[in-house]
Protein backbone atom coordinates (compact mmCIF):
# COMPACT_ATOMS: atom_id res chain seq x y z
CA UNK A 1 0.00 0.00 0.00
CA UNK A 2 0.89 3.46 -0.87
CA UNK A 3 0.72 5.87 2.06
CA UNK A 4 1.21 9.94 1.59
CA UNK A 5 2.50 12.06 4.78
CA UNK A 6 0.13 15.08 6.05
CA UNK A 7 1.42 15.68 9.20
CA UNK A 8 3.44 15.31 12.09
CA UNK A 9 2.16 15.23 15.65
CA UNK A 10 4.71 16.95 17.75
CA UNK A 11 2.79 17.42 21.10
CA UNK A 12 -0.30 16.83 22.68
CA UNK A 13 -2.18 19.90 23.13
CA UNK A 14 -4.17 20.04 27.66
CA UNK A 15 -5.08 17.31 28.98
CA UNK A 16 -8.46 16.09 27.08
CA UNK A 17 -6.35 14.23 24.10
CA UNK A 18 -5.65 17.04 21.73
CA UNK A 19 -2.61 16.74 20.23
CA UNK A 20 -0.57 19.28 18.11
CA UNK A 21 0.02 18.89 14.50
CA UNK A 22 2.66 20.23 12.23
CA UNK A 23 0.50 19.68 8.71
CA UNK A 24 2.57 19.04 5.73
CA UNK A 25 -0.60 18.83 3.16
CA UNK A 26 -1.76 21.02 0.50
CA UNK A 27 -5.22 19.92 1.44
CA UNK A 28 -5.67 21.03 4.78
CA UNK A 29 -9.08 21.62 5.12
CA UNK A 30 -9.91 18.27 3.00
CA UNK A 31 -7.33 15.90 5.42
CA UNK A 32 -8.25 17.35 8.88
CA UNK A 33 -12.15 17.62 8.88
CA UNK A 34 -14.16 16.47 11.22
CA UNK A 35 -14.71 12.86 10.09
CA UNK A 36 -11.75 12.32 8.17
CA UNK A 37 -10.13 9.14 8.83
CA UNK A 38 -5.97 9.25 9.27
CA UNK A 39 -3.62 6.37 9.90
CA UNK A 40 -1.16 7.59 13.09
CA UNK A 41 2.48 5.62 12.59
CA UNK A 42 4.13 5.77 15.52
CA UNK A 43 7.78 5.47 15.63
CA UNK A 44 8.64 2.09 15.41
CA UNK A 45 5.25 0.46 14.55
CA UNK A 46 4.66 -1.38 11.28
CA UNK A 47 1.60 -1.32 11.56
CA UNK A 48 -0.84 2.21 11.59
CA UNK A 49 -3.70 2.69 14.40
CA UNK A 50 -6.35 4.13 12.04
CA UNK A 51 -8.41 7.57 14.00
CA UNK A 52 -11.33 10.08 12.83
CA UNK A 53 -11.19 13.28 13.42
CA UNK A 54 -13.44 14.55 16.30
CA UNK A 55 -12.66 18.35 16.45
CA UNK A 56 -10.33 20.82 14.56
CA UNK A 57 -8.96 24.26 15.29
CA UNK A 58 -5.61 26.45 14.82
CA UNK A 59 -3.68 27.62 17.26
CA UNK A 60 -0.60 29.43 15.90
CA UNK A 61 1.06 27.89 13.19
CA UNK A 62 -0.16 24.31 14.69
CA UNK A 63 -3.59 22.12 14.01
CA UNK A 64 -5.51 21.14 17.05
CA UNK A 65 -6.85 17.76 17.00
CA UNK A 66 -8.85 15.32 18.58
CA UNK A 67 -10.03 11.77 17.66
CA UNK A 68 -13.19 10.30 18.29
CA UNK A 69 -12.61 7.84 21.53
CA UNK A 70 -9.18 9.28 22.90
CA UNK A 71 -10.34 12.00 24.82
CA UNK A 72 -7.72 12.00 27.57
CA UNK A 73 -3.83 12.92 27.61
CA UNK A 74 -3.06 9.59 28.21
CA UNK A 75 -4.80 8.04 25.20
CA UNK A 76 -2.35 10.45 22.96
CA UNK A 77 0.57 10.53 24.80
CA UNK A 78 2.23 7.41 22.63
CA UNK A 79 1.14 9.31 18.77
CA UNK A 80 3.72 12.18 20.23
CA UNK A 81 6.30 12.07 17.07
CA UNK A 82 4.03 9.99 14.56
CA UNK A 83 3.48 10.53 11.27
CA UNK A 84 -0.18 11.50 10.00
CA UNK A 85 -0.62 9.65 6.63
CA UNK A 86 -3.53 8.74 4.47
CA UNK A 87 -3.72 5.89 1.60
CA UNK A 88 -3.20 6.34 -2.04
CA UNK A 89 -7.03 5.31 -2.50
CA UNK A 90 -7.92 8.77 -0.10
CA UNK A 91 -6.24 11.08 -2.51
CA UNK A 92 -7.79 9.75 -5.39
CA UNK A 93 -11.27 10.90 -3.75
CA UNK A 94 -10.01 14.64 -3.39
CA UNK A 95 -11.21 17.05 -6.30
CA UNK A 96 -8.58 18.50 -8.01
CA UNK A 97 -9.50 21.76 -9.85
CA UNK A 98 -8.05 21.68 -13.27
CA UNK A 99 -4.78 22.80 -13.54
CA UNK A 100 -3.96 21.39 -9.56
CA UNK A 101 -1.26 18.95 -8.89
CA UNK A 102 -0.37 17.46 -5.66
CA UNK A 103 3.48 18.14 -4.85
CA UNK A 104 4.76 14.93 -5.08
CA UNK A 105 3.46 14.90 -8.38
CA UNK A 106 5.31 18.18 -9.44
CA UNK A 107 8.61 17.08 -7.48
CA UNK A 108 11.16 15.78 -9.70
CA UNK A 109 9.43 16.88 -13.03
CA UNK A 110 11.63 17.73 -15.98
CA UNK A 111 11.08 21.04 -17.18
CA UNK A 112 11.95 22.48 -20.60
CA UNK A 113 11.77 25.42 -23.18
CA UNK A 114 8.88 25.76 -25.46
CA UNK A 115 11.47 25.24 -28.07
CA UNK A 116 12.58 22.18 -25.94
CA UNK A 117 15.46 23.27 -24.08
CA UNK A 118 15.93 21.45 -21.26
CA UNK A 119 16.11 23.89 -18.32
CA UNK A 120 16.03 21.64 -14.97
CA UNK A 121 14.36 19.25 -12.37
CA UNK A 122 11.97 20.70 -10.35
CA UNK A 123 14.05 19.85 -6.51
CA UNK A 124 11.26 22.44 -4.26
CA UNK A 125 7.54 23.76 -4.12
CA UNK A 126 7.79 27.23 -2.14
CA UNK A 127 3.93 28.39 -1.16
CA UNK A 128 4.52 32.04 -1.61
CA UNK A 129 0.72 33.03 -0.85
CA UNK A 130 -0.21 34.63 -4.26
CA UNK A 131 1.09 31.26 -6.52
CA UNK A 132 3.50 28.44 -5.74
CA UNK A 133 6.94 29.17 -7.16
CA UNK A 134 8.83 25.75 -8.34
CA UNK A 135 12.72 26.15 -7.31
CA UNK A 136 14.47 24.26 -10.68
CA UNK A 137 18.08 22.88 -10.38
CA UNK A 138 19.86 23.41 -14.08
CA UNK A 139 22.47 20.17 -15.15
CA UNK A 140 24.92 22.24 -14.40
CA UNK A 141 23.45 23.42 -10.57
CA UNK A 142 22.42 26.79 -11.14
CA UNK A 143 18.83 26.70 -9.41
CA UNK A 144 16.03 28.60 -11.02
CA UNK A 145 12.83 29.84 -9.69
CA UNK A 146 9.83 29.66 -11.54
CA UNK A 147 6.52 30.73 -10.46
CA UNK A 148 3.71 28.95 -11.14
CA UNK A 149 1.23 30.44 -13.46
CA UNK A 150 -0.35 30.49 -16.69
CA UNK A 151 1.77 33.37 -18.73
CA UNK A 152 4.89 30.89 -17.76
CA UNK A 153 3.81 27.25 -16.94
CA UNK A 154 2.01 26.31 -20.41
CA UNK A 155 1.95 22.44 -20.13
CA UNK A 156 2.32 19.95 -17.53
CA UNK A 157 2.16 16.39 -18.32
CA UNK A 158 2.78 14.48 -14.62
CA UNK A 159 2.81 11.02 -16.40
CA UNK A 160 5.56 11.86 -18.64
CA UNK A 161 7.29 13.75 -15.59
CA UNK A 162 7.48 17.55 -18.04
CA UNK A 163 6.65 20.54 -18.14
CA UNK A 164 6.76 22.89 -20.64
CA UNK A 165 7.38 27.06 -20.02
CA UNK A 166 7.62 29.83 -21.58
CA UNK A 167 10.83 31.30 -20.71
CA UNK A 168 10.16 35.30 -20.52
CA UNK A 169 12.69 37.39 -20.95
CA UNK A 170 14.64 37.97 -17.25
CA UNK A 171 13.13 34.52 -15.96
CA UNK A 172 16.14 32.49 -15.87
Amino acid sequence: MEWFNVGRIVNTHGIRGEVRVLSSTDFEDVRFAIGSKLAVFKKDDKKPTWVTIESVRRHKNFILLTFEGYNNINLVEPFKEGLLKVTKDQLDEDVLEENEYYYFEIMGCEVLSEEGEQIGTITEILETGANDVWEVKAPNGKKHYIPYIEDIVKEIDVEEKKIIIHVMEGLL
